[in-house]
């Protein structure tokens, strides 16, 4: 590590970080809300669902091609890896994503218009990904104000420029080619700005200008193979099984495209996109507190880990209630008001995907726990097992039940993601309690 690490930008407290980063995902996550109503308003169910696959298709690809690197890079606590190393080995996994997506959709048999959008997306998903490659310096050095401005940016740049082509348009297609050119915008003008202020030093006491050899530094990519592939080996695990995870919240939508069609899609994937209240909180709360998470761990401080994953967790368990509530009490109103009325003939369908967004907040926080442990090699066969569970149910259910099945499928592939890192945390406790033993 530099010795020069005290010339960087200090990092804000805990609350101001929080306060922060719920400022950042509230207006995010609300854009992109915002985005399925006006293509709800604007179009029809099938344009939202049209919308709705390019992210299912893209998203578990460049999920595991992101290799989790920001917050393995927030929760690098003893600085094993340089900034660069991270940019460096995200370029390349983000053009490798790209790839991958490009041949998904050449052997789909999609049709052309749906095809387009889904590799608009991609290439949309691929700005946010190099950019996600900075929120994760930033967020190590705590300082989720810059990742919160960024954010708010971007999620009203994206929203105007979604709306305006698709109102001018009458085509998903250029409402998501607007949202490459917003996300290429942001990480063009904010971004690598923000990664510039984080990362050149400031002028020492009594006016030394500061080292010129300073590695950590660089804000440019390195490319040293030895060390790059020594990172990617590290996360792979990790890469894994945020594709896992993205895969079993999006295999209820691939089987509904697949037994329903695309309009039944777009009803499933505008209800579902109610819980991002809860996700904003959940988002913010988890990422300021992964940094400290990992050094209540790297510290080898456990009660102090565990009395902050217990809140985090409790607040989980509160948030998906009041969803629940929520659903119950107004969804039929909340979905007339928000989309049409087409849509509040499924608030059944409503209420079960809130059950099952309320088990999946708190496996969401179980999953920054184990995290920040760093044993990225005991996270696969858990989240394998989760993701044969979902395929099962969805197998089985959606066919016959349609979108409640769709519904319950989710809600056991959340209850099965909430057991495995409560599974996976037990198992690392008794590793390091093995080790520890004479």
């Amino acid at each position: 590590m530099s010795t020069s690490a005290h010339r960087f930008l200090p990092g804000l407290s805990l609350r101001a970080n929080f306060s922060w980063t719920f400022a950042g995902n509230a207006a995010y996550v609300g854009c992109q809300w915002g985005m399925l109503v006006v293509l709800a308003k604007l179009g029809s169910p099938e344009m939202v669902g049209q919308f709705a696959l390019g992210l299912a298709i893209t998203a578990p690809v460049i999920m595991f091609t992101n290799l989790q690197l920001r917050s393995v890079q927030a929760t690098d606590a003893r600085r094993e890896y340089l900034f660069g190393d991270y940019l460096g080995l995200r370029l390349t996994t983000t053009a490798l994503a790209l790839l991958v997506i490009l041949g998904i959709v050449l052997v789909s048999g999609y049709r052309w218009e749906t095809a387009l959008v889904i590799l608009a997306v991609g290439i949309a998903k691929a700005f946010e990904a190099i950019s996600d490659a900075f929120y994760g310096l930033l967020q190590q050095h705590e300082r989720m104000d810059r990742i919160a401005k960024s954010m708010v940016i971007k999620g009203l740049l994206s929203l105007v420029a979604l709306g305006v082509g698709v109102h001018l348009m009458g085509s998903v297609f250029w409402g998501a080619v607007g949202l490459a050119v917003a996300w290429a915008l942001v990480l063009v003008g904010y971004d690598i700005r923000s990664g510039a202020l984080i990362l050149n030093p400031l002028p020492q006491a009594g006016g030394a200008a500061p080292n010129e050899g300073d590695q950590e530094a660089v804000l440019r990519p390195l490319w040293g193979v030895k060390t790059l592939a020594r990172l990617a080996w590290l996360t792979l695990p990790l890469g894994f099984v945020m594709m896992l995870i993205s895969l079993n919240s999006n295999i209820p939508r691939y089987f509904i495209e697949r037994y329903l069609g695309e309009h039944e899609l777009g009803i499933f994937a505008a209800l579902a996109y109610l819980q991002v209240a809860g996700t904003t909180v959940v988002g913010a709360l988890g990422q300021s507190a992964s940094p400290r998470l990992a050094k209540y761990y790297a510290a080898g401080n456990g009660p102090a880990f565990r009395t902050l994953l217990l809140k985090l967790v409790g607040i989980g368990a509160l948030l998906g209630g009041a969803g629940m509530l929520a659903a119950l009490v107004a969804g039929r109103e909340i979905l007339t008001l928000f989309y049409r009325p087409e849509y509040a003939k499924y608030v059944d369908v409503l209420v079960w995907l809130m059950v099952a967004t309320g088990t999946g907040y708190a496996g969401s926080f179980l999953g920054y726990g184990i995290t920040a442990t760093r044993a990225f090699s005991r996270f696969t066969v858990p989240y394998l097992i989760v993701t044969a569970i979902v395929i099962g149910f969805s197998m089985l259910l959606i066919p016959t039940y349609g979108l409640v099945g769709a519904a319950w499928a989710s809600g056991a592939g959340s209850l099965a993601g909430c057991i495995m890192p409560i599974i996976i945390l037990i198992s690392i406790k008794r590793g390091n309690s093995d080790e520890s033993t004479p």
